[in-house]
């Protein structure tokens, strides 16, 4: 097996969040449909951006996301994904970089603008995305490297990315490299709308070439095409070696090999914003999936890190994550690299 240099190796859209306070007017006016993400043209985004309130600039992007969280927990995160040449694409290269996540893929320099995601924060934290890919349809399979999936413990794909026929082959590419040299390959679904668009192949994928699945329980309901949570669950029993799926303020349910977790969610004084819920939750039960912790215990960092970004307005955490960890949590013994 290659040598370890980082726990966790996402692929996904690099994006640069724009998110707006609106109210469920705003969204009916618009057309939008609340909660989803759904993808849109330049036109649209730009029509969009002139309607909007005030807004916050941040990067983003589901699979950036989670890798700002592990590095945020202390642990060593890579970033694949493809920005253009232009400011948007310099704000989202410093910041990554800036939260200690290595990104070294290759900027394109010519064809559409980075991609932008105009999210729409309800006074329930809901958030409604429309979503501009521009540069991220651009991703190759000649920008995964093959040295950074083999040197990751964990490589976890974005479920966004499965749109662009290039960048689906992209995470197959990646999927084989990972398997090859012994490593573990995680997905998560994205979005329950993602799903009906690909379910077939998503199918496929959860049952060829994905060890570890993380998904909503809007997201896997859909996926099996069942009414329940608990259907779901054990539609996805047997379809891979491990599954987390979340389920908002009732924790979450962690299974794998027999056996079955559940974690309660973190305590959260006020729920600001939804945005990045998943995402962190994603970094945190992999942080603690590849440093050696238990499933359960990787479930709790998961819970802690999903809880501390929906305190506040945007996608990646405003404090060191790790410092949030409680002593057990924290404890060298449990920082044993998984074989």
């Amino acid at each position: 097996m290659a040598d370890t240099r980082y726990d966790v190796a996402t692929i996904g859209n690099a994006i640069v969040d724009i998110i707006s306070r609106a109210d469920d007017k705003f969204l009916q006016n618009q057309g939008l449909a609340k909660g989803a993400m759904t993808l849109i043209d330049a036109d649209r985004a730009s029509a969009l951006y002139r309607e909007a309130g005030p807004a916050i600039e941040a990067s983003g992007g589901s699979a950036a996301n989670t890798a700002a969280g592990v590095a945020s927990l202390g642990g060593r995160a890579a970033f694949i994904g493809k920005v253009a040449d232009d400011q948007f694409g310099g704000l989202f290269r410093h910041d990554i970089r800036a939260a200690g996540v290595a990104f070294d893929t290759p900027q394109a320099v010519d064809g559409p603008p980075t991609a932008r995601s105009l999210i729409f924060v309800t006074p329930d934290a809901q958030r409604t995305m429309q979503t501009y890919l521009g540069a991220c349809l651009s991703l190759t399979p000649a920008d995964v490297k093959p040295e950074t999936i083999k040197q990751s413990k964990v490589v976890y794909l974005e479920g966004y990315l499965w749109d662009p026929p290039q960048a689906k082959e992209a995470f197959l590419q990646a999927a084989r490299i990972a398997h090859g040299a012994g490593r573990k390959v995680a997905l998560t679904l994205s979005d329950s709308f993602c799903v009906e668009r690909h379910r077939a192949s998503f199918r496929d994928l959860v049952e060829n070439h994905i060890d570890i699945l993380i998904a909503n329980e809007m997201e896997i309901c859909s996926l099996w095409q069942v009414q329940s949570f608990d259907a779901a669950l054990q539609a996805t029993r047997g379809k891979c070696e491990v599954a987390a799926l979340t389920r908002s303020e009732k924790g979450a349910v962690i299974f794998a090999d027999g056996e079955l977790h559940v974690v309660d969610a973190a305590r959260v004084d006020k729920v600001v914003d939804t945005t990045g819920a998943g995402d962190l939750f994603a970094a945190g039960f992999l942080y603690g999936y590849a440093v050696g912790c238990s499933l359960f215990d990787a479930g709790r960092i998961g819970a802690i890190a999903a809880a501390e970004v929906i305190s506040h307005i945007g996608p990646r955490p405003q404090v060191r994550l790790a410092d949030l960890l409680p002593a057990d949590l924290r404890s060298p013994a449990r920082q044993v690299a998984r074989s």
